[in-house]
């Protein structure tokens, strides 16, 4: 057998050290949710979108118009976003539920919409935990979904978590700040949820981070985000809540999230 020669041997430790030392990427998420109305073109344009981002795409609600059928799935969602279902993590609206149990939505997504058709799971992505809610249901703090959020909480003590669903506690939307989200909004604040993302108004908005009761706190506060704008028919914003950094009624686009160790980046990526 011939002997390697002394390049050969540090070439090979260099590959060896080079593969054993390279950093994994931060994890990317996209989010939007409000997406699929057959009469606008907006699904059309954000699937586009996303089909040339490799990412996974956290849904959050009223993912098909007008009434969550498996008719609405089939004609207006599956075109433009089922291609990409495999990496999508979907989270139910109150257009899913128009349909009796939301059978439409659970259909369509099986297993990737949770357990038990509970609608509400989570799952680690890098060095996060994310959690997917259910908005549409057991809201009160001796619920049966805030009693698993509790659990799982403590379960998972990530230093970084962020949670996603449909009805935003806060917006400047014409739908508004929802009050049945505070039970859900303190609890996660109590826990130090860093991220929380919402739909249902179909605009973009970014709030400053906030505590249990809605006051700034850029220390344990949880920044919030309003991303209804995956397709459907946009919103004309009202009157802005103080707290209001950043708000866009007239875009369609999709949240893009960087996920590193120690925080987070974020981007809205408009279609263009």
């Amino acid at each position: 057998m011939r002997k390697a020669t002394s390049s050969a041997i540090v070439f090979l430790f260099l590959v060896l050290a080079g593969a054993v030392g390279a950093k994994q990427a931060d994890p990317v998420v996209l989010i939007a949710g409000d997406v699929a109305q057959c009469d606008t073109p907006g699904a059309q344009l954000t699937g586009q979108l996303i089909k040339t981002l490799p990412y996974p795409v956290l849904a959050a609600g009223d993912l098909a118009y007008p009434n969550g059928s498996a008719e609405d799935f089939a004609r207006c969602y599956a075109p433009h976003w089922g291609s990409f279902k495999e990496r999508t993590y979907p989270a139910p609206g109150n257009h899913d539920y128009r349909t009796a149990d939301a059978a439409g939505y659970f259909a369509y997504f099986g297993a990737r919409a949770g357990a038990d058709r509970k609608g509400y799971y989570s799952f680690d992505l890098g060095a996060w935990h994310i959690l997917s809610l259910n908005s549409n249901r057991e809201l009160e703090p001796d619920s049966a979904q805030l009693q698993w959020l509790e659990a799982d909480l403590r379960q998972h003590r990530q230093r970084c978590v962020l949670a996603y669903w449909h009805h935003p506690r806060y917006s400047s939307g014409p739908h508004g700040a929802d009050a049945r989200m505070q039970p859900l909004w303190a609890l996660l604040q109590r826990h130090g949820v860093s991220v929380v993302v919402a739909g249902h108004d179909h605009s973009y908005e970014r709030f400053a981070p906030m505590n249990a009761r809605g006051e700034h706190d850029p220390l344990r506060g949880m920044r919030s985000f309003v991303v209804g704008t995956g397709g459907a028919q946009h919103y004309e914003l009202k009157q802005r809540l103080p707290l209001s950094e950043v708000a866009d009624g007239q875009a369609w686009g999709v949240l893009k999230m960087t996920l590193r160790a120690t925080g987070y980046a974020w981007e809205f990526l408009p279609v263009p």
